[in-house]
C-alpha cells in the first residue's frame, strides 16, 4: 500500500508541476508578446517624433528663398530637374495620392488652365510620393499635359518641408502635406499656398500672382 500510495502521489505531484510549468509557460509567453507589441508601439511612436522633430528643426520655405534643387522621374520615365525650369515660371504642387478625390479635382482644373498658364509663362509639374506606373496611369485617365514626378523616396516633399505627421479618423500616419510652390524664372519662391481650393486651384493661382 505504500507503494502504491506512494506512486499516487509522485504522479500527482508531476501533474501538478506540468500544470504549474504550463501555466507559468504561458505567462511569460503573454508577457513577452505584450513587451515586442509595447516595443513596437514605442518605435513607431519614436519614428514619427523622430520625423516631426525634423520637421520642426528644418527651415521653413518662405516667399522670397531659393527653391530647393530637385530632380525626379516623371510619368513618362524622363528625367526633370529644377534647373529645367529655368526662364520660366514654375507651378510646382504637391499632393497626397493618385486618383484620389481631392486630388484629381485639384489636378484637373490645373489641366483646365493649362494653357493659359502657357500663354503666361508658366510650366506645371506636380510631386507626390507615388510610383511612376501610378503617375502615368493617373494621367492617362485624365489627359493631364504635365509632368508628374514621382518621389518615391521622399526627399523632395522632405527638402520642400511638405512631408509631415497628418491625422485622419482619428489615425496618425505621414503623409504629404497638399501645397503649391510659385516659382520665378531665376529659381526664387514666389508664393506659396498651403490652403489648397483643390477644385479651384487654378483660379486661386491666377488671383494671387
Amino acid at each position: 500500500m505504500f507503494w502504491v500510495a506512494l506512486s499516487l502521489q509522485v504522479r500527482n505531484d508531476a501533474a501538478l508541476f506540468v500544470e504549474s510549468y504550463n501555466c507559468m509557460a504561458s505567462h511569460l509567453a503573454k508577457t513577452y508578446f505584450l513587451k515586442i507589441k509595447h516595443q513596437k508601439f514605442c518605435l513607431y511612436k519614436s519614428i514619427l517624433y523622430f520625423y516631426n522633430l525634423k520637421r520642426f528643426f528644418m527651415t521653413k520655405l518662405n516667399t522670397g528663398d531659393k527653391a530647393p534643387d530637385f530632380s525626379g522621374i516623371t510619368q513618362s520615365g524622363k528625367t526633370i530637374k529644377l534647373a529645367d525650369f529655368k526662364g520660366k515660371k514654375l507651378i510646382l504642387y504637391f499632393y497626397p495620392k493618385d486618383n484620389t478625390s481631392g486630388c484629381t479635382a485639384e489636378a484637373c482644373s490645373l489641366r483646365d488652365s493649362y494653357e493659359y498658364f502657357l500663354q503666361h509663362g508658366y510650366e506645371v509639374a506636380g510631386i507626390s510620393t507615388d510610383s511612376v506606373a501610378s503617375h502615368q496611369k493617373f494621367t492617362e485617365k485624365y489627359s493631364l499635359p504635365f509632368n508628374l514626378i514621382a518621389d518615391t523616396d521622399k526627399k523632395i516633399v522632405e527638402d520642400y518641408g511638405v512631408w509631415g505627421e497628418k491625422k485622419f479618423m482619428g489615425k496618425t500616419y505621414m503623409g504629404t502635406n497638399r501645397t503649391t510652390f510659385i516659382i520665378d524664372e531665376n529659381g526664387i519662391i514666389e508664393n506659396i499656398i498651403e490652403k489648397v481650393d483643390t477644385k479651384n486651384h487654378a483660379q486661386q493661382i491666377t488671383s494671387k500672382n
